[in-house]
């Protein structure tokens, strides 16, 4: 997918947005689909209702930023480019995907496009993004590295101390918490005992906040984020106050939350209501709609007819023949 256009005062700046947004939620209302009828292996965490924050910040970074993801990492992994064929080849484990089919859901990487990978470790993601954000630095590079995470991972260690290396060392990094209210099955407000704006600043770290489900907010502001980040005074914290609409994981009963939770912050809804504002026809909403439905058709059809995952290739990129007679 191309990256989308920052938005303007016309529709025509929004449109782009808006196809983004279809296009990640019908890619994940698909594999919805595929998991129960057992195409998917493994778990799948579907993003449904958090598709604002992939467009809107992957919106303002170049195809050599690098971004390391989260296990809820479809939205992420779309937004910055990853083909659309090679995406659901490596969902549905078929040898054609983009890592070969080895990777899945949690664990999709695209180096081509700037996508570190998906991670099933809550947090695992925050120090390689960290890792990234030092060889943009020592490089000289001019690139920066994003971090998205969840409110569910800022109990993790590993992300205080990445924030404080990151601090200590000014390094080109944008912390991307997508707040969607739970730490798997938990509000939460059980989980985390302090104020995120008042902890990023105990590190020195800015923290700006949004609204996460409006794609156009939080493309202004992380184009305000990354413009500091650019600008060589170290890392800044996004703060995208989104919502969870499926569980935990594909197949959660969810009977920890109301079934209504959620339904009027439709990041779609909220950009058609601004697209119907600015006079698009109804016809053109549409018409966008159908043709990503018929292009992630094509792509499933695509990724079916390929063969699976190689077994042996998979094997050979973990261990090293060990020939008799040769030094350790």
């Amino acid at each position: 997918m191309a990256k989308a256009q920052k938005p303007t005062s016309n529709h025509g700046g929004l449109l782009p947005f808006y196809e983004a947004l279809q296009l990640i939620r019908q890619c994940e209302e698909r594999l919805g689909q595929l998991f129960a009828d057992g195409e998917v292996p493994g778990f799948i965490h579907l993003g449904i209702g958090q598709e604002a924050v992939s467009v809107g910040v992957m919106s303002v970074l170049g195809t050599q930023d690098t971004i390391a993801s989260t296990h809820r990492g479809h939205g992420h992994a779309l937004a910055k480019g990853i083909p659309l064929d090679g995406f659901f080849a490596e969902l549905l484990a078929r040898a054609d995907g983009v890592c070969g089919g080895r990777g899945g859901s949690m664990h999709v990487a695209d180096m081509r496009v700037g996508m570190l990978g998906a991670n099933g470790i809550v947090g695992a993601g925050v120090p390689i993004a960290l890792g990234s954000a030092l060889a943009h630095r020592n490089r000289g590079t001019g690139h920066i590295a994003v971090s998205f995470f969840g409110d569910g991972a800022l109990a993790e260690g590993v992300l205080h101390e990445s924030f404080n290396m990151a601090a200590l060392w000014k390094l080109p990094v944008l912390f991307v918490c997508e707040a969607n209210g739970w730490s798997e099955f938990s509000p939460s407000a059980r989980q985390i005992a302090f104020d995120l704006e008042a902890w990023s600043a105990a590190y020195g770290v800015p923290c700006v906040g949004v609204d996460g489900n409006d794609v156009v907010a939080v493309a202004e502001a992380a184009e305000k984020a990354v413009a500091l980040v650019r600008g060589g005074t170290g890392p800044v914290l996004l703060e995208c106050r989104t919502t969870r609409v499926r569980g935990h994981f594909e197949g959660d009963a969810q009977k920890y939350r109301t079934a209504d939770e959620g339904d009027a912050r439709d990041p779609i809804a909220i950009a058609e209501a601004r697209l119907r504002a600015q006079g698009i026809a109804e016809s053109e909403l549409a018409a966008i709609a159908d043709e990503v439905r018929a292009r992630i058709d094509a792509a499933v059809t695509k990724a079916r007819a390929s063969g699976p995952a190689s077994f042996a290739a998979a094997r050979a990129d973990v261990y090293t023949p060990l020939v008799l007679g040769e030094a350790c």
